[in-house]
């Protein structure tokens, strides 16, 4: 009776919750929350630093952009100031003996010759023996280059132009009619008129894939212009509709111009750059003035106006 009261009391040992199973799952249970809470953590960690890196990509591509920009400008200085730059191998000493010669020897017909041929393929460039005798109106009249500050100047005029559609007005002669429309088959003179377009719009609704507008959105979200919609609607089958303002509609324009001229051809960004910016050109080049809003569709399966 002794022994089985002892063996009684070690399984009455068994119910406490601090030994036996009920221990054993009492550890189990703390050690998957606190697996799941470190999980939790890093996965939080991980997201931030996802969406860190993002930022500093869009970043490095906006900056790649100007610079790009730049380098552009600096090639169309250089082509320009090429044409003002003496030809190589003249300078003094040879505009010198070559005086010296013409005065000794009379050309003949096969010099007058060269020299016609040589002047036809090389304008004649003053040299600093030239430009002593050189009058203070000669100099005044001579063509300066173009800096950064006067092309950006003539393409704000150019842009203007072609906005206020000057160049089709009946007063102008046929000169600059002609050289308005040419100003306005620019591609950096039609980006213009649709960015001063887009500034006069309140709002545009833009309807597109959830997929689609998670680009369009982090594509633009560095902008300083670009304000993200108070809401975005879910509609049928995946797709989302939203208002967007004409200050961000313009900062959407500018980098879908940027993506689409530093995107490689034939990838996926280029592809939704070009189609998207020319949904967005087509639906402000058709801007009447009557208040109505503009409907931005990037959905080839819906009509053009629905009662969505």
């Amino acid at each position: 009776m002794k022994e089985l009261e002892a063996i009684r009391q070690q399984l009455a040992r068994l119910d406490d919750p601090r030994v036996g199973l009920a221990a054993l799952h009492g550890d189990v249970t703390q050690g998957r929350l606190k697996i799941l809470e470190q999980l939790q953590a890093g996965v939080t960690g991980l997201r931030e630093e996802n969406r860190e890196v993002r930022r500093r990509q869009d970043r490095m591509i906006s900056d790649l952009n100007e610079t790009r920009g730049e380098l552009r400008q600096l090639l169309d200085l250089v082509d320009l100031l090429r044409h003002f730059a003496p030809p190589e191998g003249t300078g003094d000493t040879s505009s010198k003996g070559t005086r010296k010669r013409e005065t000794a020897q009379p050309p003949g017909p096969e010099a007058d010759y060269d020299s016609s041929a040589s002047a036809e393929r090389h304008p004649p460039v003053s040299t600093d023996n030239d430009s002593q005798g050189e009058t203070v109106e000669n100099a005044e009249h001579r063509p300066q280059p173009e800096t950064g500050e006067h092309q950006d100047l003539a393409l704000k005029r150019a842009i203007e132009a072609a906005y206020q559609g000057a160049g089709a007005s009946a007063g102008q002669p046929a000169a600059a009619t002609s050289q308005a429309s040419a100003d306005a088959e620019d591609p950096q003179v039609a980006h213009g008129v649709l960015l001063l377009t887009a500034a006069g719009v309140a709002s545009a609704k833009l309807i597109a894939h959830r997929d689609t507008w998670e680009w369009l959105t982090a594509l633009a979200v560095d902008h300083s212009h670009f304000r993200t919609p108070p809401s975005v609607e879910d509609i049928k089958e995946g797709r989302v509709q939203t208002v967007l303002s004409g200050r961000s509609l313009i900062a959407l324009l500018i980098e879908l111009w940027n993506t689409r001229s530093t995107a490689t051809p034939l990838q996926g960004d280029w592809a939704l750059a070009m189609t998207t910016y020319n949904r967005i050109a087509a639906e402000l080049t058709d801007v009447n003035g009557q208040g109505e809003t503009i409907r931005i569709v990037l959905d080839d399966g819906l009509p053009n106006e629905t009662g969505d």
